[in-house]
């Protein structure tokens, strides 16, 4: 068996794949009207067919799990955070561990939380 893809809930299909290409540089490999696949195996999943999938609530920042990724260049990716067009939610600005390892913590538009980390 293999780990395929990571998939998250959205409200805004196209304000989610902008927000994914324009910080992360993620692009589209796949688009099925309601459930897109992204490069790096992260899916965007349309939150009213998710619903309808599971027939349950769908609750944002329920702190579960978490998308992580490396940046070697931690500065520039904050101030690209801070001139984002739209408002980032942060969890914690910029701060680092007691191992070295310098991270922030933020939102999605639609509350899945995201780290950014310097490679260890």
């Amino acid at each position: 068996m293999k780990l395929r893809n990571v998939l998250i809930v959205v409200k805004d299909i196209e304000k989610s794949k902008a927000f994914y290409k324009d910080l992360f540089g993620l692009d589209v490999v796949l688009d099925n009207d309601g459930n897109v696949i992204l490069t790096e195996g992260l899916v965007l999943q349309d939150a009213a067919l998710w619903k309808g999938f599971i027939k349950r609530d769908i609750l944002p920042r329920n702190h579960a799990a978490e998308l992580y990724f490396e940046e070697r260049d931690i500065e520039s990716f904050v101030k690209k955070l801070e001139n984002y067009k739209e408002p980032i939610e942060y969890v914690h600005p910029l701060m680092e561990h007691t191992w070295g390892q310098r991270v922030i913590r933020f939102y999605d538009p639609d509350g899945n939380l995201i780290e950014v980390g310097t490679p260890m």
